[in-house]
């Protein structure tokens, strides 16, 4: 039996990984959890703290140490390298881990490799006493932090006063990815070309969001890089800046998903990142045929793995489970129940408070209906939509829905039906003000 160590595992994922083919060979606990990682109830992410925790944890365990897994964002993303190294476990060195992570420096690793599928940026210091003349980018073009998630903090900029308006945002939020994300910088050396810009510091970006968005999971192992999955990113809403789903297998040519592959590939093998998983996003444009590379994650990606189950026929955390235990993934391909799959993100494009969400059973409906269908609610009731944690900053996503089948039309009959058995209603005023 190994014992196997989750980051901020939950009920939802953790009933994914006791899924996998092998689960029996395996002893899933939880290492830091899901409200000490993930969504801290203190709003407060302090790195050094969290490794406290763990080595703790660790200390007093019984039994061996065999992997560490996570399947989030930072802070997880960089906890678990950090862990694997100290105890001597598999997992990629943290200067490849900083090299994916760090928005910027991972710009100019990109730019070396493949300039051709990079924007123009440049680093912006928000603090600065003038933000605006460290900018060589023309206007409309896209800021975010050099670390962040989910969209947070994340601006169209369109012109001076969107600037302006946006930097005392950045200023009063900024801190909290950027402050912890410091301390990871502190444990690697820092290339000459990054050093001195760290979390506290925006990227500034052409825009390349026209065309088709898709992302590619893959893993690197003793030099070798493969890609099992590609999933597309539809998006809505204002500046198409939010996700309405992904949708799994890739509806884009092969050729453009060959090409995608070769570039992950290169870029990979570039940095030197391996024994782990990664996924990187890109965008096409189907008009000019260009490629352009979103950014780079140290990690599967877990809003895909119902999807790799029902296509495929396991989640893919199997595949962050054999890197973390030292061999090559051994994943199935098209041996699931359904021919495509999605996860739909259910948005609400304005402010309010939540008057009702779905019940028990309301819940037990969509079960019956879709016995292979899976919904969680990230909303709840009474719930200001404005106090969500880490949403973008042009919407509120309220509910996830993943469903399989045969087909697009399937699909999305399937999604109709779902919305009308999942109720949400809202209104302007607080339940208190009533």
């Amino acid at each position: 039996m190994r014992n196997i160590f989750v980051i901020g595992v939950e009920p939802f994922n953790l009933g994914l990984l006791q899924s996998l083919p092998r689960a029996s060979d395996y002893r899933f606990h939880d290492l830091i959890g899901y409200d000490e990682a993930v969504r801290p109830k203190s709003r407060t992410i302090e790195l050094m703290a969290l490794i406290e925790i763990a080595e703790k944890r660790i200390a007093e365990f019984r039994g061996s140490i065999d992997a560490i897994i996570s399947y989030w964002d930072f802070p997880s993303s960089v906890l678990v390298p950090v862990l694997c190294r100290r105890h001597g476990l598999a997992g990629p060195g943290l200067s490849a881990v900083a090299a994916c992570e760090h928005k910027y420096w991972s710009r100019i690793e990109q730019q070396s490799v493949l300039p051709e599928l990079v924007p123009k940026f440049c680093a912006v210091d928000p603090f600065a006493e003038n933000p605006l003349a460290e900018l060589s980018l023309a206007f409309p073009f896209w800021i975010k932090p050099i670390k962040a998630h989910s969209s947070y903090l994340g601006f169209m900029i369109r012109d001076e006063a969107d600037f302006e308006d946006c930097l005392p945002v950045i200023r009063a939020g900024i801190g909290h990815f950027g402050k912890p994300f410091d301390e990871f910088l502190s444990m690697v050396e820092i290339p000459q070309p990054v050093a001195g810009i760290g979390g506290s510091h925006c990227i500034a970006e052409e825009i390349i969001s026209a065309g088709e968005q898709c992302t590619l999971e893959g893993w690197a192992y003793d030099g070798e890089v493969e890609i099992y999955g590609v999933v597309d990113s539809l998006r809505t809403g204002e500046h198409r800046s939010c996700f309405s789903r992904y949708q799994y297998p890739s509806r884009l040519p092969r050729d453009v998903q060959d090409r995608m592959i070769e570039a992950s590939r290169l870029l990979i093998g570039h940095i030197g990142y391996s024994d782990a998983p990664f996924n990187i996003e890109f965008f096409w444009d189907e008009a000019t045929g260009a490629l352009r590379i979103l950014e780079v994650n140290t990690r599967i990606s877990k809003s895909h793995c119902p999807l790799f189950l029902m296509v495929d026929g396991a989640s893919h955390q199997q595949v962050a489970v054999d890197l973390a235990l030292g061999r090559r993934p051994d994943f199935p391909y098209r041996q699931g129940q359904f021919r495509i799959a999605a996860k739909f993100m259910e948005r609400v494009f304005s402010d309010g408070y939540v008057e009702r969400v779905p019940d028990a059973a309301d819940i037990a409906q969509f079960k019956e209906a879709f016995p292979d269908g899976m919904t969680r609610l990230l909303a709840h009731e009474g719930q200001q939509l404005a106090h969500l944690p880490y949403q973008d900053s042009y919407s509120f996503e309220i509910a996830e829905v993943f469903l399989g089948a045969d087909d697009e039309d399937e699909l999305f009959r399937k999604h109709h039906r779902a919305q009308q058995l999942l109720r949400f209603d809202f209104t302007e005023t607080s339940p208190e003000a009533a």
